[in-house]
């Protein structure tokens, strides 16, 4: 009987042991992909439907398959990409080029160029309103949004923003929501009447980045470098709901409405990461460890899994988080 209690007393000291040291929302590295060629990155995007991994890489478009994670193609010639932005019901992709002010159009198929759209001057992050039918690109530099019909590929208007805009989301019912990352300032358009309705301020937290949106909810997560916080907004009112801390320079923002977890990731090489607990707390789990530098992610909705560009030594590599 002693020996029985012992062994069970020892496999229960095992098992705390265990829970201990196992990262509190369960994120690890699953693979490491290296991918060829010199160069930056910037944003990533996952087509969850089609399975692929869309990661901006300098002068050039990588594709990896979702779920083998094998490199699967290349998209040339986008000079200084930035964002991806994907259609999938017109089976084309948009990809910002902030070196010839341009957006690249491309057919989700074959990944080959279907035309280029000019656009503002150093058009940034990119974003597809599945309520309008259209795409919207960030030009960081003319402080404005060229909005281009996702169907054919034409300039349908442009919206003054006041500010130079950083990452945007849509709520799909027609609002669209951009930070202005100088002015530190959430703007909240009407994507059907292509007007700007709001300004809203996101003090304390000052340049504004990273954006994420959870539709249930309807709160705006916040990424914003001045005070390294994450505020979260009321997506209808525009009050600031909540801050909490996170790493310092952080670029993107991602939010899974199944395990209801809040990602910021951040160039000091880390991945803050919060559970919702309800629209308006929000506990930190943990500061996940990435890289140096890698300031993106993405997140894939279907595994939960994160993609994050990362330099090893000088081989550029893609970093996947799992489960």
């Amino acid at each position: 009987m002693k020996r029985n209690f012992a062994l069970l007393a020892a496999a229960l000291g095992l098992f705390a042991a265990a829970v201990l040291a196992a990262p509190p929302s369960g994120y690890h590295i699953i693979k490491k992909v290296p991918v060829p060629g010199a160069g930056g990155w910037d944003y990533v995007t996952v087509d969850e439907a089609a399975r692929r991994v869309y990661i901006s890489h300098a002068t050039q478009v990588e594709v990896m398959n979702a779920d083998t994670f094998e490199l699967v193609g290349t998209i040339p010639n986008t000079p200084g990409v930035h964002g991806i932005a994907i259609a999938s019901e017109f089976g084309r992709g948009f990809i910002t080029a902030g070196k010839s002010d341009s957006v690249i159009i491309f057919d989700m198929k074959t990944l080959k160029s279907l035309g280029e759209v000019k656009v503002g001057k150093k058009p940034d992050a990119i974003l597809y309103d599945p309520a309008t039918k259209h795409v919207y690109a960030m030009n960081g530099d003319s402080d404005n949004t060229t909005v281009i019909n996702a169907a054919d590929g034409k300039v349908v208007g442009t919206i003054d923003l006041g500010g130079g805009p950083e990452f945007a989301v849509a709520d799909g019912k027609g609002s669209i929501y951009l930070n202005l990352e100088e002015k530190a300032e959430t703007v909240h358009i009407d994507s059907n009447a292509m007007k700007v309705l709001h300004h809203w301020p996101l003090a304390p937290g000052k340049t504004a980045t990273a954006l994420a949106f959870d539709p249930q909810t309807r709160r705006l997560f916040a990424g914003c470098r001045g005070g390294q916080l994450m505020v979260v907004l009321d997506a209808d009112s525009g009050k600031v709901v909540t801050t909490a801390a996170i790493g310092d320079h952080v670029d993107a923002g991602a939010f899974d409405p199944v395990t209801k977890l809040v990602f910021m990731s951040t160039g000091a090489g880390t991945i803050t990461v919060f559970h919702q607990d309800s629209a308006d707390k929000y506990t930190l789990l943990e500061n996940l460890a990435t890289n140096p530098g890698s300031k993106t992610m993405a997140l894939d909705p279907k595994t939960h899994n994160l993609f994050v560009p990362a330099n090893l030594g000088g081989q550029f590599t893609i970093l996947v988080f799992g489960q």
